[in-house]
């Protein structure tokens, strides 16, 4: 008979072969690492020549617990039942995807991620929130969803403050300090964090845009650009600053408004010293290296650097002026452009020079001011030698070679080359004189007006010919006095031979040919074709005489007759 001991040995030597099968996978009596069927009444499968042959395969000869004997040779896991085992090695390790969508050409190794999957086709949410009406088709995202409500941020980093609702954000956030990419365009060199992010992307590619409004003609690729459009619908904007009163409809707007309040400018150009806020800024400041304008004008040949200039150029087309001042009637296409006149209301000057005491409302004023310091001149003509510290300065120097004259009165027949003297042949109609005086009671229409009165309380006379020793305190006059030297006489008189050298007489001479008088007396019935000649006549009701003469008393209100008199002292007889 067989002694109890060697049934004992027996019983344990059978219990440690099926255990070590066990653990190496053995599903149906075969071993999966090397396809080698094993009976499991051949005890020699734990001798030496066999674990020689098969170094590679990890055996796990510990004695197992008497509850769980069955184990995966891939991972820890373990279980008293062989049905679960052959889950676990379906689930976690068979690359196998038995399970297809007869719709489209999803696949998994689950059932239970199908019946998920197919909740997308037939729009079937079923685990709604009880506290809002956000509805779902899986279990986790409501339960992420939930966490909004609770403001609970369970998930937090180890490097910054981040925390975030969802462990799914906080691996996301994490790729942003280990700066791994993992979804890459297999079409371009792009690459992303997330994984929407690269579907976002993809749809360049095809040109597809998914995500349509139900309101207006916009399309997007990407859900949360719909989002923050439908904001502007509904005028709503739900990211809230905590310091100031600014809002906006988008996350990022909010987040790069926040930079303002720490000055912080994390995005660097790689090419110079730039750094910048947001990265639209500086993607357009990218634009400047690479000269591309991308965003072009439909309707005429203009084309920019930045979206928010191609906006405010498409405003002249359609004369849409939205931003309106709240103290007077000024309105225009620009926010910077209201912001600067706000300035004239308050009197501010921010923008000081470091060298002298100019001070403007404008940053570009202040920037065409330092090429004065400077004497830099960087805007040239390609047409002649023209320089200028500004730029409108040289678009409307252009004007002078194309002859063009965009800004037109809408009164009368004017037009100029310039906006500025547009804006000054307006306070005729208006007879607004806002400019004044600091010294007397003097007003003008006109800065250079204003310049010029100056120099009669200075007694500069900064304009000089360079001929002979004539000084005068206005340029025009200047340019008048050396048309003598040269004989020429530009203003012509299109119903007579008449020309002048001056552009006021040829204004005085029309006036005989229409019979036109148009400056008046405020006194008396007296009218004239000339300003001086009122200007004379106006002295014989003050009984000013301010032409006097150097050598004796005489003084005269007129200066022709200062002229005459002093014939009598030269015996110089009048031409006749």
């Amino acid at each position: 008979m067989i002694a109890i001991e060697e049934i004992y040995e027996f019983k344990q030597l059978c219990i440690q072969t099926e255990t070590t099968v066990r653990s190496l996978g053995i599903i149906k009596e075969e071993l999966r690492a090397d396809n080698i069927k094993v009976e499991l009444t051949n005890l020699q499968i734990i001798n030496d020549n066999y674990l020689e042959i098969n170094k590679d395969v990890p055996l796990c000869l510990e004695e197992p617990s008497k509850t769980k004997l069955y184990y995966c040779y891939n991972c820890n896991f373990n279980s008293d039942k062989k049905i679960i085992l052959m889950r676990h090695l379906q689930m976690r390790h068979s690359r196998s995807t038995p399970f297809k969508c007869n719709i489209c050409d999803y696949c998994c190794n689950q059932m239970a991620n199908l019946k998920k999957h197919m909740r997308r086709h037939n729009a079937e949410k079923s685990f709604k929130c009880n506290i809002c009406d956000y509805s779902t088709n899986r279990r986790d995202t409501l339960k992420a969803h939930m966490s909004t409500h609770t403001s609970e941020k369970p998930f937090k980093c180890n490097i910054c403050d981040y925390c975030s609702s969802q462990l799914g954000s906080l691996n996301i956030h994490m790729l942003q300090h280990t700066g791994e990419k993992p979804f890459k365009c297999n079409i371009c060199d792009y690459c992303a964090n997330r994984k929407d992010h690269l579907k976002a992307h993809m749809f360049k590619h095809t040109g597809e845009k998914p995500f349509k409004c139900n309101i207006c003609d916009y399309f997007s690729t990407h859900k949360n650009a719909l989002k923050a459009h439908m904001c502007k619908h509904t005028g709503e904007k739900p990211f809230k600053c905590n310091i100031c009163d600014y809002c906006a409809n988008r996350k990022d707007h909010l987040k790069a408004h926040m930079r303002t309040h720490t000055n912080e400018k994390p995005l660097k150009c790689n090419i110079c010293d730039y750094c910048a806020n947001r990265k639209d800024n500086l993607k357009a400041h990218m634009y400047k290296h690479t000269g591309e304008k991308p965003f072009k004008c439909n309707i005429c040949d203009y084309c920019s650097s930045q979206l928010g200039s191609l906006n405010i150029h498409m405003l002249q087309h359609t004369g849409e002026k939205p931003f309106k001042c709240n103290i007077c009637d000024y309105c225009s296409s620009q926010l910077g452009s209201l912001n600067i006149h706000m300035l004239q209301h308050t009197g501010e000057k921010p923008f000081k020079c470091n060298i002298c005491d100019y001070c403007c409302i404008a940053k570009v004023g202040l920037k065409a001011h330092m090429c004065k310091h400077t004497g830099e001149k960087p805007f040239k003509c390609n047409i002649c030698d023209y320089f200028s510290t500004h730029k409108n300065a040289l678009k409307a120097h252009m004007c002078k070679h194309t002859g063009e004259k965009p800004f037109k009165c809408n009164i009368c027949d004017y037009c100029a080359n310039r906006k500025d003297r547009l804006k000054a042949h307006m306070r005729t109609h208006t007879n607004e004189k806002p400019l004044k005086c600091n010294i007397c009671d003097y007003c003008a229409n006109r800065k250079d007006n204003l310049k010029a009165h100056m120099y009669k309380h200075t007694g500069e006379k900064p304009f000089k010919c360079n001929i002979c020793g004539y000084s005068t305190d206005r340029k025009d006059k200047l340019k008048a006095h050396m048309c003598k030297h040269t004989g020429e006489k530009p203003f012509k008189c299109n119903i007579c031979g008449y020309s002048t050298n001056q552009k006021d007489k040829l204004k005085a001479h029309m006036c005989k040919h229409t019979g036109e008088k148009p400056f008046k007396c405020n006194i008396c019935d007296y009218c004239a074709n000339r300003k001086d000649h009122l200007k004379a006549h106006m002295r014989t009701h003050t009984s000013e005489k301010p032409f006097k003469c150097n050598i004796c008393d005489y003084c005269a209100n007129r200066k022709d007759h200062l002229k005459a008199h002093m014939r009598t002292h030269t015996s110089e007889k009048p031409l006749k």
